[in-house]
This record gives structure tokens, C-alpha cells and sequence, in this order.
């Protein structure tokens, strides 16, 4: 039933593209017209975009839609008799008869209340049993189903699932194409929280779609060398109050709690819509590495036991105020509050040399987040024409007091006692203006300024006292322009971003001089795109552009990130932006069995930014773990991804890729020595995600994957695989849905490496990856389907502006 209306609508819509088509071409009109308004029967309320067909003795004349205050008028009628037919997705259809003459040319069918098709509205979902995918010209879009939110209760479990990405057991760290150089965004737009902590803030349930761009245009911010992801959060499109709630429990060691609601109600010209989750629970993780360094080799054990707790809301609206202008306004607030306790424990093999330490270490977060975010939107009368303007403002504070105290193990005594006492704050003000002028049918050119301003300030106390400061401003002003053409079957767009970016940087330590740091960089970022569509189960898609990777906040912070009693974790602030020329070429082919989608990437990266280890100069009993500057490096590969059906009861989303790439740099082979050294790796992923309808309301979900070993010029990772299964079961006639999930059954998801630069080391990390999810959604709201026009950002085909989706 559900296929059976998307068609009538479709149908509708065509016939109305036709309709307008027809009366183009007719270069004298006919003196009869029809008009009348559409009201839902319950509520009374208009209903914009609702189809109108006009057929003479059965035989479709023309058309149209409703505005946004569901009123008709279609002209150019001969003076005959007609049957004039309201089709809306989820409503009965109303047909009424009418005559033209000489003496009645205009037929005003006054209000037409249409009622709710019962029956057809039983076919109507919030949340899609299944997933897909999708390739459009700039990304690949996966629009998330049950199937998907039953594989774990956030955005950081879900994305292990997604072809191309990866996410790091042990940091939450994100990658795409084996790269972490990738920039994550909600609803098109950045935030200052950290991807790894902001993924497993959003609950999955919360989560409509997500956009995999691998080459952005020109019209993108050209950072992130790898592309970007984009979470789009849901916002239905119903008339009335509706929305879901949902709740999930996931055991591992101890249980997880995940909640989360997503409400709307539109009326009128105004649509309101808010969503909150709570994520909250102890997560336990232990793991050892094995070094051995010249007369210190050693064992260390670690255990983590963290206590988070975490809301994210989003509450906004939109205000149609007429056909022509839209108003939008959403605000993001984000709490998290993080307790950690954590041990290391040393053990030397020479104890005549060495003394076994054992550290303790007890930290607490308390980071806010708030975002606020201004859109306005104005479409010309010309078709396609629109200029908007976005303002976009995030603010972060992020403080962490951690306390640690490092013991003989030996003896029991206690060697030192010191705290941390660490103070971030963020701010992000983004505003751009875009402008898009379908210059001919064929022809579109768009246009867009932004201009970013970014400032991050970062302070450390250590017991109490002041000990150092680093402070941080970016500003990024820029232009694009890109033109289109389509021509039969070939479509080709080209474009080019100018930017001026500035920074300043400052770091301030006790009994040292001052850091500062300043560049002033003026860059062109081209990027082409062609298609061709030789037939309607065909798509070649061939695409360059050049992008960017500027050291983030996190990267240069010479303040530590994290410390262990043999390591600190820091950045690096003489770090310099790494540029990268991307090259793309994908095939898409629709099949009996669903689309299947193949592509080849080239990449060839200047000044690589990567992870390194060293000795600490000023501790050789301790390592720094920082970032580096590599040589000019390239990397090529292979991905192919299918969403296929076959049996009707069995359907699946399958992915595979291998890459390969050549990395070259200096680093410490051995303590206190340097040399170049070249490294060429190869990895291979695959996943597959299976769906068994065992009845109308019964699924089973079997979910396999495979991430090969990975080489890098230090360390080198060790293959990964893991298999789940689950199930999803619909109540309360389809307005419920019960899922449960049995995740990494064979207990065989771990993460362990092995180096011998600057000296030989293995070790493995263990986390809760054994664990049983179970959950519950709920949806309710007696609202009808609109079939009304997205805003760019929550499209499909979500094209964005200056940046941002």
C-alpha cells in the first residue's frame, strides 16, 4: 500500500509537471478556469501541495498544486465539461464535476474538506523498516532504518555499520576511507564538541539520514582531507502533533541507559519541533603493552572506568510566512558530565634499574555546549532562484580536574601527588550569505560568501597554580562560485573557493618564554564534477577538488591531553596545513535486485598531518605522543556497496574496500635517533548487513564485518571482525516496534597493534564490544503526511551553501 501511494503521488506530480509543460506551449489561452481551497476535514486546517487534476472524460487536460494556504487556481480551460480530481498521499480522493461556458467560464469549487484514507495511512511510517543507500552526484546518503538504529544505541555504534567509516573502539575517533582527517556535522553545521565524545552523545533513534560527501565542491569549507559526514537529525514533515520516543538498554559489564523522544507539530505557516536524548552508564576497558626499550623493558596494564552522563536537545521552528519566504530558527544544547578512574600499572623486567610505578588517576568533565543557529530564505518569482542567508553561533566550556598519584609498587609508597586542573572555551561564529540563479533550463550558477571566526582558549592549573595557557583565533573569509550545465545526458559542474585564512596563537608557561605563532594564507580550491547517464539503470559520475586539512585546536595544544605514568598525549603547535588533490570515479548500476555502486579514489596528499611517538626530551624516561608534519604522501583504492534485495524476505547492504598508500616521513627509529623511512600498506574492510522478514511484523537482522590490518610508519594494527545478530518486532499495529541485538557474539573485537619504531611494542585494548541491546519505539500523533518542500539541509539531495549542508 505504502508503494501504491508514493506512485499516485509521483504520478500526480509528473502529470502536474506536464500540465505546466502543455500550457507553456500553447500560445493562446483559453478563456475557462477552476479554483477552489483544499482543507483537511478534521481540523479544518489548509493543506499546501496538495495535487489537482483536471481530466475530460477521463482523459488528463492539465493541473496543478495548492500554496501554502491550500488554495487552487488553474486556468487556460476550453469551455467543456470536466472532472476535477484532489489526490494527497494519506487522504481519500474527492472528484467533482463541473461545466464551462460562455456564461460560466470560472468554477469556483468553494472549500473542499478531504478526509484521512485510514487504510492508506496504516502504510505511512516515521522510521523505514529497512535501510538504503543512495548515490547522488556529491555523496552517498544513507537513510537510516530499524535495522540499523536496532545496532546500537548511538551514533558511534551505528557508524561501524556505515560503508567507509570506521570508529576507533578505544578513542571514538572517526574515519572515512581509513583517514581520521574528516570533518563531522550535524544538520550541516560544525560544532565545537569533540566528534568523538559528540557521537556518542546523539541517540540513533534520533538520526534521519547520513550523507558520506568523499569530494566536496567547491561550494564545501575545504577541510578535511578524507570529506565529510553529515548527521541529519529527524524533523517529519506532518500536519498536527506527532513524534516517537524511544528507549534502549544495552549490558555489557554493567547496563547502559538510552533514551530519547522527537516531537512535532505544524499548523499553518509555523512547524515546531524539538528532540532530546539521554545517554548514561559505566563503561569499563583494560588492555597492556609490552616495550622493550634498551635496559627499561616493561609491561604495562591499564584499566578504565568511566561514568558518563549525556543530554543533547534541539528545539527550533519554521516560519512559511508566504510562499515565497521562510524564516527557520534551532538552538542545540548539550551537557555532558564524565567521572573517570583509571590505573596503570608498570612492571620492569630489570628491577635493579628500574622501579616498579603504579599510577592512580581520578578525573571529572563537565562540559556545555550550546548552538544557535538563524536561516532566511527568499525565493525569487524566477523557478529555482533563491538567496538565503545563515548565522550560526556555538559556544563551548569544557573543564576537567583530574587527580593523580604515582606510587612505588614495590614498597606501597607514594612517590608524587599532583592535579590538573584543565579550562576550555570555545567560540564559533559562522555567517553566510548563497545565492542561485538558474540562468537557462540547462544552465544554474551559484553563488555564496562566508566568513568563520573561530576562538578557543585553553588554560591548565597544576596543583592549584597557574602552569600554562594557550589561546587560539582563526578567521576564514571566503567566496565560491560554481556553474552547472546539463546537456542530454551529461551533466557537468565546475567551481572554485577563494579563502583568506588568518590565525594567532599564543602559548603562555611558567619560567619559559612565549610561543607565539601566526599565518596569513590566501588559497584557490578548484573541484569539477561530470556525470553521465547513458540510461536509466546507469550512472558514471567523474569528480576532482582540492582540499585542506588545517591543524585543529587539539592538534597544536601544546597542553597535555591525557597522561600516563610513562606517556603524555599533547599537540604539536608548529604544525602547518596539509593539502590534498582528491580524484574520484563512480558507477552505478540499477539492478533486478536493487543498485549497486563502484567507485575508484586517488589522493595525493601534501605535508601529511599523522600520529607520532617520541622520547620526551626533557624526561627520557617517558614517551610524548603528538602529531608531525609527513613528507608528501599518495593513497589510491577500490570501493564497492550494494543495496539488494534478494527474496523478498531477504534483503541486504553490503560494502567492500581495499586502499592502498604510500607514507613517508622522519621519525624516531630508535630513542634519541631520526631517519626517513617509507612505509607501503594495504587494507581491506567489508561489511554486510542482512534483514530475514519473517512475517509482516517480524525481522531478524544478521550483521558481519571485517577491518584487515593496517600499516602505519610506528605501529601496525591487527585485523578486526566481529558478528551480530538481532530482531525487531512491530506492536500496537505498527506504532510500536520492539528490538534486541546480541552484539559480537564470538567476543572476537579487540584492538591490538604491534611497532618496532622507536623500539619493539605490542599491546591489545579489550572494551564491553560483547553486549545485549534492548529496545523500544514508540510512535503517535494522529497527523497526516505533507508532502510540503525541505529546506536544502534536510533534503536527500541536500546540495548546501558556503560551507555548510
Amino acid at each position: 500500500m505504502k508503494i501504491k501511494l508514493i506512485l499516485i503521488c509521483l504520478f500526480g506530480t509528473l502529470l502536474s509537471m506536464q500540465a505546466q509543460t502543455s500550457v507553456k506551449s500553447v500560445p493562446l489561452e483559453s478563456p475557462g478556469s477552476v479554483t477552489g481551497k483544499v482543507v483537511d476535514k478534521t481540523t479544518n486546517e489548509p493543506l499546501p501541495y496538495v495535487n489537482v487534476i483536471v481530466k475530460e472524460a477521463n482523459k488528463f487536460i492539465t493541473g496543478g498544486i495548492t500554496s501554502d494556504k491550500g488554495i487552487f487556481y488553474i486556468k487556460n480551460l476550453d469551455l467543456k465539461n470536466y472532472t476535477v480530481e484532489i489526490q494527497f498521499m494519506g487522504y481519500k480522493t474527492v472528484t467533482r464535476s463541473i461545466t464551462l461556458s460562455a456564461d460560466n467560464k470560472n468554477a469556483d469549487l468553494k472549500t473542499l474538506a478531504i478526509e484521512e484514507d485510514a487504510i492508506q495511512l496504516k502504510g505511512v511510517d516515521i522510521i523505514s523498516e529497512k535501510s538504503t543507500i543512495e548515490q547522488k552526484i556529491d555523496r552517498k546518503i544513507i537513510n537510516v532504518g530499524k535495522d540499523l538504529i536496532s545496532t546500537g544505541a548511538t551514533a558511534g555504534e551505528i557508524m561501524n555499520n556505515i560503508p567507509s567509516v570506521s570508529v576507533d573502539p578505544q578513542t571514538n575517533s572517526i574515519s572515512l576511507r581509513g583517514n581520521s582527517n574528516v570533518r563531522v556535522l550535524i544538520d550541516g553545521k560544525p560544532s565545537n564538541i569533540d566528534a568523538s565524545q559528540l557521537l556518542q552523545q546523539i541517540p540513533s533513534s534520533s538520526i534521519k539520514q547520513i550523507e558520506l560527501i568523499t569530494n566536496p565542491s567547491a561550494k564545501y569549507n575545504p577541510e578535511g582531507m578524507s570529506g565529510i559526514i553529515n548527521i541529519v537529525l529527524n524533523k517529519n514533515s506532518k500536519i498536527g502533533f506527532n513524534g516517537s520516543i524511544n528507549n534502549g538498554v544495552t549490558f555489557g559489564k554493567t547496563p547502559k541507559l538510552n533514551s530519547s523522544f522527537d516531537l512535532n507539530y505544524r499548523s499553518g505557516k509555523f512547524n515546531f519541533y524539538g528532540n532530546y536524548g539521554l545517554n548514561t552508564g559505566k563503561q569499563a576497558n583494560n588492555g597492556f603493552i609490552k616495550s622493550e626499550e634498551l635496559n627499561r623493558e616493561n609491561t604495562q596494564i591499564f584499566t578504565f572506568n568511566n561514568n558518563n552522563t549525556s543530554h543533547l536537545a534541539k528545539v527550533g521552528f519554521d516560519f512559511n510566512i508566504n510562499d515565497n519566504n521562510t524564516l527557520s530558527f534551532y538552538t542545540n544544547q548539550s551537557f555532558f558530565k564524565g567521572n573517570g578512574k583509571a590505573s596503570t600499572d608498570v612492571d620492569y623486567t630489570n628491577n635493579s634499574t628500574n622501579t616498579d610505578l603504579l599510577q592512580l588517576f581520578e578525573n571529572k568533565n563537565d562540559d556545555r555546549s550550546q548552538t544557535y543557529n538563524f536561516d532566511y530564505k527568499i525565493k525569487f518569482k524566477k523557478e529555482g532562484s533563491s538567496l538565503e542567508l545563515e548565522m550560526n553561533y556555538n559556544k563551548n566550556d569544557g573543564p576537567e580536574n583530574a587527580i593523580y598519584t604515582n606510587y612505588n609498587r614495590d614498597t606501597g609508597a607514594i612517590n608524587s601527588t599532583f592535579t590538573n586542573d584543565v579550562e576550555t572555551i570555545g567560540e564559533n561564529t559562522i555567517i553566510n550569505l548563497d545565492y542561485v540563479n538558474p540562468l537557462t533550463e540547462t544552465i544554474k550558477l551559484e553563488l555564496g560568501l562566508e566568513h568563520r571566526n573561530e576562538t578557543t582558549d585553553n588554560s591548565l592549573l597544576r596543583d592549584s597554580n597557574p602552569n600554562s595557557n594557550f589561546s587560539y583565533d582563526r578567521k576564514i573569509s571566503s567566496a565560491y562560485a560554481t556553474l552547472g550545465k546539463q546537456w542530454k545526458k551529461w551533466s557537468f559542474q565546475a567551481g572554485a573557493r577563494l579563502e583568506q585564512y588568518n590565525i594567532e596563537a599564543q602559548f603562555k608557561e611558567v619560567s619559559k618564554a612565549d610561543g607565539t605563532f601566526k599565518d596569513d594564507l590566501l588559497n584557490v580550491y578548484p573541484s569539477t564534477f561530470l556525470t553521465y547517464n547513458p540510461s536509466d539503470k546507469n550512472s558514471f559520475n567523474l569528480s576532482f577538488s582540492r582540499r585542506v586539512d588545517r591543524p585543529s585546536i587539539g592538534q597544536v595544544n601544546p597542553i597535555r591531553e591525557w597522561s600516563t605514568a610513562t606517556l603524555d598525549s599533547q599537540g604539536n603547535p608548529d604544525l602547518i596545513p596539509q593539502f590534498t588533490n582528491s580524484y574520484e570515479i563512480n558507477y552505478t548500476r540499477k539492478t533486478k535486485i536493487g543498485s549497486i555502486t563502484s567507485g575508484i579514489f586517488y589522493r595525493r596528499i601534501e605535508d601529511e598531518i599523522t600520529r607520532v611517538i617520541f622520547t620526551n626530551p626533557e624526561n627520557p624516561s617517558k614517551q610524548i605522543l603528538s602529531f608531525d608534519n609527513f613528507n608528501d604522501n599518495e593513497a589510491y583504492g577500490i570501493e564497492v556497496s550494494g543495496n539488494l534485495d534478494f527474496r523478498k524476505w531477504w534483503s541486504a547492504n553490503v560494502s567492500v574496500d581495499a586502499y592502498q598508500k604510500k607514507v613517508k616521513g622522519t621519525i624516531e627509529s630508535s630513542p634519541g635517533i631520526y631517519e626517513f623511512v617509507e612505509v607501503n600498506a594495504n587494507t581491506f574492510n567489508a561489511r554486510i548487513n542482512n534483514t530475514f522478514k519473517a512475517t509482516k511484523d517480524l525481522r531478524f537482522q544478521l550483521f558481519g564485518m571485517y577491518r584487515g590490518r593496517d600499516l602505519s610508519l610506528q605501529f601496525n594494527r591487527e585485523a578486526m571482525w566481529k558478528m551480530d545478530v538481532g530482531t525487531s518486532y512491530n506492536v500496537l499495529k505498527g506504532s510500536g516496534t520492539i528490538s534486541a541485538r546480541f552484539s559480537d557474539i564470538f567476543n572476537s573485537m579487540h584492538f591490538a597493534f604491534e611497532g618496532d619504531r622507536p623500539y619493539k611494542s605490542n599491546g591489545q585494548f579489550n572494551w564491553e564490544s560483547q553486549s545485549v541491546y534492548l529496545g523500544f519505539n514508540y510512535r503517535f500523533g494522529s497527523g497526516k503526511n505533507k508532502a510540503i518542500q525541505r529546506k536544502q539541509r534536510d533534503k536527500n539531495e541536500t546540495q548546501g551553501g558556503g560551507g555548510l549542508l
